[in-house]
């Protein structure tokens, strides 16, 4: 098998964007530009993937890690020329390189194949790939010779009559041999109004030298667009999304409205699940089937059994089991583990705590840094107070226990196994198995208070 390369341009600053964060790491639907590009590109077992930085290096770096190797261009000075500083790893090696654009997310691997796989299966020296628009104006012409091959790209400024009527373009995308592509930059000037070197110039070069140049077409047009600014930055979440959704409806789940459903490129689901609108859906998350999310929940690298229900609810970095009930206005934080068959009901706040199977929470609680056993009640207004100003504590309630309303466990704490709690207590000692704690002032009664009040006013 011919050895396989890719470069990445993802040099640029992007002034278009207007903005502090460097262009190709602008996310689209939770995942940066050029993260995309390069999980796509990885795909296609590559020998070696290079990416070329300039503006935000070490911060396109951090972003890619070991993903790719990089070089970096000090000055932006073409197309052409980021390539050339790919040299010193690729310009000795023999297969075929594909050069891509950082600003493109929704090139997938499928296309990318089909145009390396056509132009090694041709045995050509360069391949275009390209697609068709209605509306060509502002792109190069790709102009085509008797035999179908690439004669020649024309820049819209530099095209005749005959050739503006084109409605093939050139994407920016490109396969070549990779012998021939360092060769031919070292040919190419930038004798132009930029003083650039340009790409596309390798393609006259290798033309003159009687080589076959091609082109691959593909359908989507949306897939090759690039991304300069934010009007181009939401055009392209709205088609990543688009497809998304599409992907997660054909594979069996329910979007009730996939407009306003946000599910990100990593999230798996599996069939049955129903999510509706104005949910949104991020990170590393697994669904299982049959649960149902929404409206407006918010859901972010977590694990989610099957079977469960999280209605107008946030959920951050945990695990929640199966036959599990969450909401309304519910917030799961970071490192919680929700076991099967457990309530956290409305406006109750859970953070790195587990409830083991079967207890509840049913509404207006905070639970923090708590171990929470089987079949615990946990009453109305209850509070873990895990922080002593300087350092967290935590709460343990055992199996079985039963904490009245209003109450507040003073951590570092321990409700033992069938213990009661009465409502309105502050408990900062251990509750012993089966036994009810009572931490609360005795009721007294003043009897004739305010008519003596009233009468001291007078």
């Amino acid at each position: 098998m011919t050895n396989r390369f890719a470069v990445v341009l993802a040099a640029g600053q992007g002034t278009r964007m207007k903005s502090s964060l460097y262009k190709v790491l602008h996310p689209v639907c939770g995942k940066p530009m050029v993260q995309h590009v390069v999980d796509q590109l990885n795909q296609l077992h590559l020998s070696k993937l290079i990416t070329v930085v300039g503006f935000g290096a070490e911060k396109v770096k951090e972003q890619l890690g070991e993903a790719s190797e990089f070089v970096i261009q000090e000055e932006q000075l073409g197309t052409g020329h980021a390539v050339m500083m790919a040299d010193s790893l690729l310009g000795k090696e023999q297969g075929t390189t594909i050069v891509v654009c950082g600003d493109t997310p929704l090139l997938t691997a499928e296309t990318m194949e089909a145009l390396i796989s056509k132009h090694e299966q041709e045995n050509a020296k360069v391949s275009v790939l390209t697609t068709e628009v209605l509306n060509p104006t502002g792109y190069g012409r790709v102009v085509r010779n008797k035999q179908n091959e690439v004669e020649k790209i024309v820049e819209h400024k530099d095209a005749s009559e005959d050739e503006l009527k084109i409605s093939e373009i050139n994407t920016g995308t490109y396969c070549f041999d990779n012998q021939s592509l360092f060769e031919a930059l070292k040919n190419v000037s930038n004798d132009n109004a930029q003083g650039e070197y340009y790409l596309p110039d390798v393609i006259e070069i290798v033309k003159q030298q009687g080589e076959k140049i091609i082109a691959h077409k593909t359908d989507d047009i949306n897939e090759t667009m690039g991304v300069n600014d934010r009007v181009a930055l939401s055009r392209a979440e709205k088609n990543m999304r688009k497809r998304i959704n599409e992907k997660h409806m054909r594979n069996g789940v329910s979007l009730i409205d996939p407009d306003q459903t946000y599910i990100g490129p990593e999230v798996k689901i599996e069939q049955d699940v129903v999510i509706y609108p104005g949910s949104i859906i991020d990170g590393h998350t697994n669904i299982q089937t049959g649960t149902v999310i929404g409206p407006h929940s918010e859901i972010k690298n977590c694990e989610v059994g099957s079977d469960t229900i999280i209605k107008q609810s946030v959920a951050h970095d945990s695990h929640i089991g199966n036959h599990v009930k969450i909401g309304p206005f519910a917030h799961i934080r970071p490192d919680s583990n929700i076991h099967n068959e457990v309530k956290i009901g409305n406006f109750v706040e859970v953070k790195k705590a587990v409830f083991e199977e079967g207890s509840k929470a049913s509404h207006l609680s905070y639970i923090g840094d708590a171990e929470v056993g089987k079949e615990v009640n946990i009453g109305c207004g209850t509070i873990t107070v895990n922080y002593d100003g300087e350092n967290k504590h935590k709460t343990v309630i055992e199996d079985g226990a039963f904490v009245g309303c209003n109450s507040n466990l003073i951590a570092p704490v321990r409700v033992k196994r069938g213990a009661y709690v009465a409502a309105g207590s502050t408990i900062t000692e251990d509750v012993p198995e089966e036994s009810l704690s009572i931490a609360r002032s005795r009721q007294t009664n003043k009897e004739g208070y305010i008519a003596k009040r009233k009468n001291s006013k007078e």
